[in-house]
């Protein structure tokens, strides 16, 4: 199975499929166009794509990695294969675009995995194959510093590392951090058999808060393999929305049942394939992705 990606520009998805021959990502072509023309009709963006396709090739302008070798899901569902650019062709399609929306796209697009996030999460990403998974005792404070440890190593100095300054985020404040020894302790001592109890501990785990930055990307996984154990479950993030999960987040304080209901609407037995895994890491970043 080949590895996907999803990246969100303006809230619109940009769909990539590796190519293992090449060691390279393709893009979709109409995500792009939807992406910049910020266009949420699928048929009108095709026509667009179709059009300045022939625009381009009229102008002498040669997007010479252009492919249709790879299939990407339409919005009935199924897989069709569709045109796809690699990056340097991705590039040269937003330098001769039509208006300068592509110039922010461009910019995003090229900047994107130089940047901590685009590092942390190629790293994410290798965790499928990497064994660790298989090896961590899920529901244990060690189990979520592997993760952070894994994902932000070498890019955070406190990777791994339990915090010992206090934070807050949206006028929240999280956990203080001179009661983590007994805090943690007591999150990791829930019990963790039943959806709710499982949820549950989720729910205090994020209230406590205990890395400086990158809590909510490793506690996601950590959740995932609590499910997994427990209930041979796991998360289906693409199925739940950006901003219904942020703000069941927040709720979750005073009251977890909003959390609960989406996360158990998208619960999925697929604990072992790994493009549920690679879309929910990439959902994972989109969650944490400023508006």
């Amino acid at each position: 199975m080949s590895k996907k990606s999803i990246r969100f520009y303006n809230d619109r998805e940009v769909r990539a499929v590796w190519d293992e021959s090449h060691s390279k990502w393709w893009f979709s072509a109409i995500d792009i166009v939807r992406a910049i023309n910020n266009e949420p009709d699928y048929v009108k963006a095709g026509n667009y794509w179709r059009w300045l396709k022939r625009k381009l090739t009229a102008e002498g302008v040669q997007l010479v990695s252009l492919t249709h070798e790879f299939k990407f899901e339409a919005p009935d569902g199924k897989q069709r294969a569709s045109d796809a650019l690699d990056t340097e062709c991705v590039q040269t399609l937003a330098r001769h675009y039509p208006n300068n929306r592509a110039n922010a796209f461009l910019d995003w697009f090229t900047y994107s995995d130089n940047t901590i996030d685009g590092q942390s999460k190629k790293k994410a990403y290798s965790l499928f194959e990497s064994g660790l998974l298989d090896a961590l005792e899920p529901g244990s404070i060690k189990c979520l510093q592997q993760i952070h440890a894994y994902i932000f190593g070498g890019l955070y100095d406190f990777a791994g590392q339990i915090r010992t300054k206090n934070i807050s985020k949206g006028g929240f404040t999280f956990a203080n951090a001179l009661h983590f020894p007994t805090i943690l302790p007591t999150i990791e001592a829930m019990p963790e058999t039943t959806f709710d109890e499982i949820a549950d501990k989720y729910v205090e785990m994020n209230v406590a808060h205990p890395f400086m930055e990158g809590n909510g990307r490793s506690t996601r996984i950590w959740l995932d393999l609590m499910l997994r154990r427990s209930l041979r479950k796991c998360v289906d993030w693409s199925r739940i929305d950006k901003n219904a999960y942020l703000e069941a987040m927040r709720r979750s304080v005073a009251d977890s049942s909003p959390i609960k209901a989406l996360l158990s609407s998208a619960l999925t037995d697929k604990i072992d394939d790994r493009e549920t895994f690679m879309k929910g890491i990439d959902y994972s970043y989109y969650y944490e992705q400023s508006e």
